[in-house]
Formats: C-alpha cells, structure tokens, sequence
C-alpha cells in the first residue's frame, strides 16, 4: 500500500527516532496504528482528510521507518512521543485517532496532556489489563516468532485471524495482502519489545481514563476477536461522556476493513465538537 504525496519527517523522541508522513494543512489529525503495522494503515484517512487538514501518519516505536526498539516502554513515553511529534509540527493541539496500541495511547495522552489535544477516536482499543487468554495468545507469538527470526510462516496465519474477521477475510483480499505484507516487515526483535509492552505489560487505565475531559469516539468492531465489543464497551464507559460505536462488518483494524465508515464517523465528530 503506497502513500502519495507525503513529507516523510523524522522526530527524535524518548522511544527514538519516529518517522511521520505528513500531507495537507490545516488543523492538524494524528494517526497512530496497532501493534505490527505502521502509518500505511491510514492510507484511506490520508486521502480522505488530507484536502483539509493536516494529517500526520505516525510509524510508532520500532516499526515501519522508525528507529528499532531497544527495551520495554511506558504508555507515558508513548505520550511524550506524541508531544515531541506535535512540537515538530508546530501546532499546539491535534485530533488524535488511533487503533488497538494508538487507541490505548490516545487515550493515555488525553488524560495526561488535555491542553494538546481537540478530540480523539480510539478504535478497537482497550483500557484493561491482559487477560490470561491474551498473554498466553501473544507469549506464544513472540517465543515462535523469535525461532522463525520473524513474523513469517505459520505465524501469518494467526496474526490474519487476530486482527481480521470473516467479512474482510471472504470479501477483502487485498485488506488480507496488507495485514501479510505489514506484519512480514517488522523487526522481530523491536517488535516484540512492542508487544511485551502492551500486552503482557499493559497497565489497567480505567481510573485514569476518568480523567478525561476532551471529546471521546470509540469504535468497536463487532467481528473482533482481540478486543471485543464487551470489552471495548468497557472502556468508552470509563471516560466521561464518550460516544460508542460499534461496526457490525469490521475487526480489529477498523480503518482498514471499513475506510468509508470510519472516515465518516470521525467527519461527524469533528463536526458535532468543532
């Protein structure tokens, strides 16, 4: 999947050196994507939004054109990360949108940073701890993936399953050859440290999503098999006033599997919260 018309721009940061793709002007959006994809995930968003704002697609610590990670992170390093892009771009505040991993953190840099952001849609994401079906699921990814030096082989096959459900799977495949493509290119070894992170290690945010106080989306998918709509619903109800959604055709990546959905959902927000 290519990206036309971006400035690639490099930002140094806590978690190294991040690459973001950037296109358009005006009030500034954000992108952060799940756990083994990078920017071109919003692809469809880029050339949705790019006539009218400015949209800066973010490959997130240790994957796509970012520097490799060295250890665990924090969710609070993360937000930092957003900070520094956010200076780099010379804006004040950005509408944060981000799936799985950048749902999680948008959520994080909304509590912790309320004067930096406008309004954020967190999508197929989750405010609580893993549970034993979700360490167990991703221990046994990372100890293959390190024998296979990678996501490759028979490892495709259940990172498909995690992230997409039966309508992209029967009707998308080029959805499917994305998902293949983005998870083959990751270093194992920064990718794991990424997944150690937010699965194994992700903390319970539930209390500190109460903190919030700018506009909240959140978007569920109602085929998804790694965060539920149950526990997505979870979430949303933690953070005072957030709107939820739930897809009835989309898993785990949301704005890969329904581009036209998502864009005209976070088009209403933006319009009901301007």
């Amino acid at each position: 999947m290519s990206l036309t018309g971006v400035e690639d721009r490099y930002v140094e940061t806590v978690l190294g050196r991040i690459r973001v793709r950037v296109r358009g002007s005006g009030e500034a959006m954000l992108f952060w994507p799940s756990l083994l994809m990078d920017g071109t995930l919003w692809a469809a968003q880029l050339e949705h939004f790019a006539d009218r704002y400015q949209v800066a697609l973010v490959d997130p610590p240790g994957h796509g054109g970012s520097s490799d990670l060295a250890g665990p992170f924090s969710f609070e390093q993360c937000a930092d990360v957003i900070v520094a892009i956010i200076d780099e771009l010379g804006v004040e505040k950005v509408h944060v949108i981000g799936n799985s991993w950048g749902g999680m953190i948008g959520g994080t840099f909304a509590a912790l940073h309320p004067d930096r952001i406008g309004v954020a849609v967190l999508m197929n994401a989750t405010a609580s701890p893993s549970n034993t079906r979700q360490k167990l699921e991703y221990g046994a990814l990372t100890a293959t993936a390190r024998l296979l030096g990678g996501i490759r082989g028979p490892l495709v096959g259940p990172v498909v399953d995690a992230f997409l459900g039966p309508t992209a799977k029967r009707e998308k495949p080029e959805v499917v050859a994305t998902v293949k493509q983005l998870a083959q290119q990751v270093n194992v070894k920064s990718g794991m440290h990424a997944v150690t992170s937010v699965v194994p290690r992700r903390p319970d945010q539930r209390a500190l999503f109460g903190q919030i106080r700018t506009p909240v989306l959140v978007v569920a998918g109602a085929e998804d098999a790694t965060f539920p709509v149950a526990e997505t619903e979870v979430m949303a109800d933690s953070i005072p006033g957030a709107r939820f959604v739930v897809l009835e055709q989309s898993a785990h990546l949301a704005a890969l599997e329904s581009p036209a959905e998502v864009n005209a959902l976070i088009d209403d927000f933006l319009a009901d919260n301007a």
